[in-house]
Formats: structure tokens, sequence, C-alpha cells
């Protein structure tokens, strides 16, 4: 039963839990904690997959009496019978691909959206000046601005960041509003949130598309630009990033940036009006993040993991 339940709780939580809680509207009052809901989410959904197939192994390589297996893979089909082994081959199958693809999806975005993030930031470099007004006094190192007409305003993260504005930003802007689209990018810079958007993304590639859930990353996506945008409503002003946040709504991002614009900036903006943040629903997030991490481990994975242990010391 532990098997079945690793694996019905892997594919609950990679599909239709998110698929929810994407749908939900109380996020939007509580991103910091609905995102590390998210997090614990994914992670319950990766462990649960690993550990049905820990669960799937142990059946299938039946232990004797000093902790070795006594069989071979085929040898369990008298005992399972065809439809329980066939059952347990292609979840056991189904975990590794999961674990390959995991590796290889969480190489694969560090890799590309560094190398996107390097040359961009090179281009930036050579085609963008480093000089200050008064009101960009303390927008501190790492400052480019671009001679584009449009307004515009993104971060590339990493240890070489950028914070990237246009003139057009600049000439269009007033003093405060350009207070809050800086503070809303380093913010970004400084939560290190790119890091968070690779974890969902590797996580994302990992599980097959009949399981997966496709919105959570754009809800993601979406709490990680209202977090920023706290940030900027605590150093600035509510009315001054609204502003800001319409000039720079039709400015497109580059990939591996994090820009204050898109397509999200109607609900950000409709969002500053509202009654903001709520404590209740924070810690209602955190502790059902504790959850779902938390008792399947100790009711499920616990028992599995004393038998493991029993196993390497044997």
């Amino acid at each position: 039963m532990s098997a079945l339940a690793f694996t019905v709780m892997a594919l609950v939580l990679s599909g239709p839990v998110p698929a929810m809680l994407a749908r939900a509207t109380w996020p939007t009052r509580a991103p910091r904690a609905a995102i590390v809901l998210w997090q614990a989410i994914a992670l319950a959904a990766v462990l649960s997959a690993f550990s049905a197939g820990i669960a799937i192994a142990s059946r299938l390589f039946a232990p004797g009496p000093d902790g070795r297996p006594t069989a071979t893979i085929t040898s369990e089909i008298a005992v399972l019978g065809w439809p329980v082994w066939t059952a347990y081959v292609v979840v056991f199958a189904l975990t590794l691909v999961i674990g390959a693809r995991l590796i290889a999806a969480v190489l694969q975005v560090a890799i590309a959206t560094r190398r996107r993030r390097a040359h961009h930031r090179m281009v930036v470099d050579l085609v963008g000046t480093c000089e200050k007004s008064r009101h960009l006094a303390r927008a501190g190192v790492g400052l480019r601005i671009l001679d584009v007409a449009q307004p515009l305003a993104y971060c590339l993260p990493g240890v070489r960041s950028r914070v990237v504005v246009s003139q057009g930003t600049l000439t269009t802007l007033a003093d405060n509003e350009i207070a809050a689209i800086l503070s809303h990018e380093r913010a970004h810079l400084r939560a290190r949130h790119d890091l968070v958007l690779e974890m969902f993304t590797a996580v994302h590639a990992a599980f097959p598309r009949f399981v997966r859930s496709a919105s959570a990353l754009d809800a993601v996506r979406l709490l990680i630009e209202m977090l920023a945008d706290d940030a900027a409503v605590r150093a600035a002003g509510r009315t001054p990033l609204a502003r800001a946040l319409v000039a720079c709504a039709g400015s497109r991002t580059p990939s591996g940036a994090l820009a204050a614009g898109g397509p999200t900036t109607v609900e950000r903006v409709r969002r500053l009006g509202g009654d903001g943040n709520s404590l209740a629903l924070s810690v209602a997030a955190y502790a059902a993040a504790a959850a779902v991490l938390v008792v399947p481990t100790y009711a499920v994975a616990l028992p599995w993991l004393t038998e493991l242990h029993r196993l390497f010391s044997a």
C-alpha cells in the first residue's frame, strides 16, 4: 500500500493540486506564503515519485533475512501476479524517467539561462550607459541606461547582476515612480527570485505532460512579481508604483530577465488598489506547506526510511 500511496500522492501533487491552486484567488493576498506552499507541493511531488520507486523496488527485489535481495525482477511475477507486477514495473520505470529528466532539466535550465543572461549582459554593457541623474543617485552599481524611447525596466540576475532602464523610462516617469520601479527590480535581485523560477521550470520539465499542470509556472511568475511589487510599495508607495507599471506595461521581457511590465500588469495594478496582504491567509498557507511535507513524510515515508536503514546496515 505504501507504493500505491506514494504513486497516488505524486500524481495528485503534480497535476490536480497545482491546477486548483493556480485557479485560487487568495494567493494574491499572501504571495510569499503562497510561493512557499508551491515549493512544498513541488518538493513533495518529487519526493513522492522517488519514494514510489524505492517502495516498488523493495517489492520487486524481495529481501531475505539478511536484508539482501533474494529475487530477480521477473521472479516476483508468480508472487504478485501479472497485473500488479506490470503496474509496478511501469511505475518504477516512470520514476527512473522522472529522476533522469529532473537532473537533465536542472542542468539544461541553469546552463541555458545563464548563457542567455551573460550574452544579454555583455550587450547592455556595450550599448548602455552608466550615467546617473539626481533621482538615480541611490540606484546602486549595475545600472545600465539604454537609448530607447519606450519605457522599460528589467533586471538580469546573477553574480554580475544588472538593472536596465530606458531613456524613455527616465523622461516619462516622475522621480518617485522611477524609485518604485528600481525598488521592484532590486527586490528581484536581492531575493534571487530567478532561482525559484528555475526550480519550478526544472520540475515542470521533469514530469510527463499527462500528469503535470501547465498553469503552475504562470502562477509562480505572477506571485514573484507581486512580491517585488510589495517591496516597491514599501519604498515608494502604491500610486507611484501603479503608474510606473502602467507606463512599462507594453515593454517586452528579454529571455532570462525579470521585467516590471508584461501581461500581468492589469492584475497587479488592480491588486495595488485592494485590501493588501492578509496575515491570516499567510499563516494558513505556511501551515498547509508544512502539512504537505511533514504529514506524508511521517505517515508514509518514515517506515520506508527505517526499512532502507535496515537493508543498508545488514
